[in-house]
């Protein structure tokens, strides 16, 4: 009998221990996309203050509201890390800074290849070995970073033609997903997660 007990036990803790195991592959994008969101944000953060430093407001706040967002993607994929039994330890993000213009040019590049490749990917990936929350956290990572896209290619065409006044002067975001908004009144809940529009983040007024 006592054996019994102690084959229970020790089948309990091995399925706590090893029940993620196959998830692999998961677990690595998982990292991956920790480490690419977290960078993003310190990047992001840094090309507002050179916005800043050109006399380009508009943009800076714009930047600012897309760091934030970076930073909500790498905490959910964190989360979803930490569920899965995983410690995360934190990055030392490397990046350069350049002119406004060539930052928007980088920013654009990032967000495609998220957009075109990585998320795609990943995505495939988490729903093959049936990890949900990774799922999750890439779809709503991949759906913000279509929106950043957007964002960034209409000022980088405000830029090149004198017209970065134009650009909207506040900014939005879902505190749960990261959804941005670049409009002055969004709409009543994130078409995201449905988080209500009185929890959004405001940047810029």
């Amino acid at each position: 009998m006592k054996k019994i007990l102690l084959s229970i036990v020790s089948l309990i803790l091995f399925a706590g221990t090893y029940s993620f195991a196959g998830n692999e592959k998961s677990i690595a994008n998982l990292k991956e996309a920790f480490k690419g969101e977290s960078t993003a944000s310190a990047k992001y953060a840094a090309f507002a203050l050179q916005a800043k430093k050109e006399n380009l407001n508009q943009i800076a706040t714009m930047f600012e509201a897309t760091s934030k967002a970076e930073a909500i993607h790498a905490a959910n994929h964190k989360s979803v890390l930490e569920k899965l039994g995983q410690t995360v330890e934190p990055i030392k993000p490397e990046f350069a800074v350049k002119t406004t213009k060539e930052n928007l040019e980088d920013a654009i590049k990032g967000e495609t290849y998220e957009i075109n490749t990585m998320y795609p990917g990943f995505i495939a990936t988490s729903k093959a070995e049936a990890v949900s929350g990774a799922s999750k956290s890439f779809g709503w990572a991949m759906d913000t970073e279509k929106k950043h896209q957007a964002i960034y290619n209409n000022a980088l065409d405000a830029l090149k033609n004198n017209k970065v006044t134009s650009l909207p002067n506040v900014y939005w975001v879902c505190p749960k997903c990261g959804n941005t908004y670049d409009v002055t009144k969004p709409e009543a809940s994130c078409s995201f997660c449905s988080t209500s529009s009185s929890k959004y983040l405001k940047f810029g007024k």
